[in-house]
């Protein structure tokens, strides 16, 4: 296909004038799909159900130490719940916090911890002269709604196919006092589906930041989100990278099962280095006689191992691998060779990367919106809401059914080709 800035003006008129018929048609077919956010499908969902069952009237409700889950405690979670995250994203027990059922509102705490308390006896945030957080982009959008709650200066670092850009992580860290974290999805980061190389994570381990109180947000999000069975991703345990590099207070790990049993009835964790975790438990102690301890021993009963958690992956990745390739295929099919967009093909999480031509995606998410289709709005992935090249959309293949996937995809491809032949026309 030829790219179409290559196309005269006339052969671009003459395709828009097809593309708006095309448009209108979609119009017609009253469409009513979402793919603003990576939400499970109720079928991922309905494989869980048997989870509901393992705790009941008639159960031990005592953890393998002999706590009674049913009463206040523990505040810091079960040993074996503790043991069953640390092998989710392949760290020690003793390094980790069972918390309730968001690893979102862990890390909302850990900042408002900072903000307020200070970090390890540092001056709390709130009485030093400047925040900043550094922001690799595009990105998680809640992730940059909690800093920019907080009223933090957030600086955009650009992602590579390896991560970020160290270079400038580097610089930033290295250079300036005020820079006091930084956000990562280091396993199929969103939306790209990009994994940190073992260098990467290397290079993160072994920073020497200008404050004493800057701390790694490694958000683990999708740890054990593959797609295909014979091209994982893996990447290497920060935790005893940082040890090894003698900076074993640097980094606070986040990871829930929020995606692999029930959305928003799962069990979240925190992981770091002793002193981190006294840290985090000192003001928890105040906040909370301890979280939903039956929850824990529900998940480590079904689950049992790593073994019950990779099989539970597999039911979803087989839901989940049709739709991102459906997707995939149909952005070949419709667009391949037009010049007027690009997509990452992940092999694992919830996410396809889009960008458009500059200037282009905002147009193309309200175009989709018009013809039924509602998709995160552009610039989330980017500090502020804002994409300085407005060309980032996230699309979230998850929800939807396959047939449904296969109409979105369709009606994407043609928004988009039906706002670049007009953005071309008018240059």
């Amino acid at each position: 296909m030829k790219p179409y800035q290559e196309l005269s003006k006339s052969e671009l008129e003459a395709l828009k004038s097809d593309l708006e018929k095309q448009f209108e048609d979609a119009k017609g077919k009253g469409l009513k799909l979402d793919m603003s956010r990576g939400k499970p499908s109720p079928a991922q969902l309905d494989t869980v159900m048997p989870l509901l069952s393992v705790v009941n009237e008639t159960s031990v409700v005592a953890s393998e130490n002999g706590t009674d889950c049913r009463n206040y405690g523990v505040l810091d979670g079960l040993p074996e719940a503790k043991k069953f995250m640390a092998d989710m994203i392949g760290t020690k027990a003793e390094n980790v916090i069972v918390c309730g059922n968001a690893s979102l509102t862990i890390m909302y705490d850990a900042v408002s911890r900072s903000m307020i308390h200070g970090v390890l006896g540092n001056t709390p945030w709130c009485k030093q002269e400047s925040v900043k957080f550094l922001c690799p982009v595009p990105g998680y959008d809640r992730h940059f709604k909690i800093t920019e709650c907080f009223g933090i200066e957030m600086i955009s670092i650009p992602m590579t196919e390896n991560g970020p850009d160290m270079d400038l992580v580097e610089k930033y860290v290295q250079e300036d006092s005020a820079v006091k974290g930084i956000w990562c999805v280091p396993k199929y980061s969103n939306p790209q589906g990009y994994s940190y190389s073992d260098e990467t994570v290397k290079r993160f381990a072994s920073l020497k930041p200008a404050a004493p109180d800057f701390r790694i947000y490694w958000d683990n999000a999708y740890c054990v989100h593959d797609l295909y069975e014979d091209r994982k991703d893996t990447i290497l345990d920060i935790i005893s990278e940082c040890e090894k590099a003698g900076n074993p207070n640097m980094v606070f790990e986040f990871c829930s099962t929020s995606k692999v049993s029930f959305a928003g009835a799962g069990i979240s964790a925190v992981a770091s280095s002793k002193e981190n975790l006294e840290w985090f438990k000192k003001s928890m102690t105040i906040q909370s006689i301890g979280y939903d301890k039956i929850n824990q021993l529900r998940h480590v009963l079904y689950y049992k191992d790593m073994q019950g958690v990779e099989k539970q992956m597999k039911k979803h990745a087989e839901i989940m691998r049709p739709k991102f390739q459906a997707v995939i295929a149909e952005l070949e099919e419709q667009l391949g060779g037009t010049g007027v967009g690009s997509w990452t093909n992940p092999n694992g999480g919830y996410f396809i990367s889009f960008q458009t031509l500059p200037g282009c995606a905002k147009e193309v998410v309200a175009k989709c919106k018009e013809a039924g289709m509602v998709l995160t709005g552009a610039g989330a992935t980017y500090p502020y809401g804002k994409d300085p090249e407005d060309s980032n959309i996230r699309i979230a293949p998850s929800y939807p059914s396959l047939e449904e996937m296969k109409e979105a995809a369709k009606l994407f491809a043609l928004c988009v080709k039906l706002v670049s032949v007009s953005k071309l026309i008018g240059r």
